[in-house]
């Protein structure tokens, strides 16, 4: 029988694999940290808040777990100001290469966090094994019950247990940001991805390999205080809007930024990323407001 988990594993992470060798998110899709410092700055001030609820610690941090290239990370350190800035620890976690950053430490494994722990398109690669209905698995029998005779799933229970270790860590906030599903609306959605183009999934190394996050089961597996809202949102809730404005260059330099902004919150694409937020010893009523829940859209089911 064909280990879907152990060949995904080996595509990305074994020698050779796609991400062990090198490869950079950013060389084969774009994702928010690449759109520009518009979701740094929202990170920051979702930082400020936890760091304000932790009674401003003396060392705060911001930990970016499957790191990529750490533009993210790199993001959040170079815009951060002020007392922040002075007690700010900001480490990327990477299985692949690091990349020299200054300020960014890294490292392989998910370290204990005072602060802001996010996981940015983390949970959709971790591999998971594959079933053929029907399956006893249980993570299938309680989390993909309409799973149909001759249809494949993906079992979330990795993911839920990565996220779970990770959520465990944390003294503030832990904040995964990704593409998903619910019991609702379970789909079979790996894929792959190479040199910007979606492309059917091999376990060569040659590409990405991907699938939605379950995110309701990632939630419970976690559990405590957490809310599940949409990109789009979450953005606003954290004053990431705008308008072009001014006149010369002060408009040109708006208007890029209000483009910039658009395209985060754009519900069709990066809007509709859902945003699963934990609270640790920090209540999450007072990071967000009250929201919408997240709700998947069709477009994010699109495979090859």
């Amino acid at each position: 029988m064909f280990d879907w988990e152990a060949a995904w594993h080996a595509a990305l992470y074994g020698p050779g694999g796609f991400f062990a060798r090198g490869e950079k998110p950013s060389s084969h899709f774009r994702t928010s940290p690449l759109v520009g410092p518009e979701l740094a700055t929202a990170l920051l001030e979702l930082l400020s808040r936890v760091d304000a609820a932790l009674g401003f610690p003396p060392v705060v941090d911001f930990v970016d777990v499957g790191a990529g290239g750490g533009e993210l990370a790199f993001a959040v350190r170079s815009l951060a100001t002020g007392s922040l800035a002075a007690r700010l620890r900001v480490t990327a976690v990477e299985l692949g290469p690091p990349v020299d950053l200054p300020g960014v430490r890294w490292t392989t494994s998910v370290p204990p966090c005072i602060g802001l722990l996010v996981g940015h398109e983390w949970l959709d690669s971790i591999p998971c094994p594959v079933v053929t209905g029907p399956s006893d698995d249980p993570w299938i029998a309680q989390w993909w019950p309409s799973l149909a005779d001759g249809a494949q799933a993906e079992v979330g229970a990795p993911r839920d247990a990565a996220w779970a270790s990770a959520v465990a860590g944390v003294r503030g906030a832990a904040l995964a940001i990704d593409y998903g599903h619910l019991i609702s609306s379970r789909r079979f959605t790996l894929t792959g991805y190479r040199a910007g183009r979606q492309v059917p999934p091999v376990f060569d190394g040659s590409c990405d390999i991907t699938a939605h996050v379950a995110f309701d089961s990632c939630a419970a597996a976690a559990g405590g205080d957490w809310v599940l809202v949409s990109q789009r949102d979450a953005l606003a809730a954290l004053g990431l809007v705008g308008a072009a404005s001014g006149s010369g260059w002060d408009w040109l330099e708006s208007a890029a930024r209000a483009s910039r902004i658009a395209e985060l919150r754009d519900p069709a694409t990066l809007g509709s990323f859902g945003w699963l937020l934990h609270g640790r010893d920090v209540p999450v009523s007072s990071l967000l407001p009250a929201l919408p829940p997240w709700r998947p859209i069709p477009a994010s089911f699109s495979v090859s």
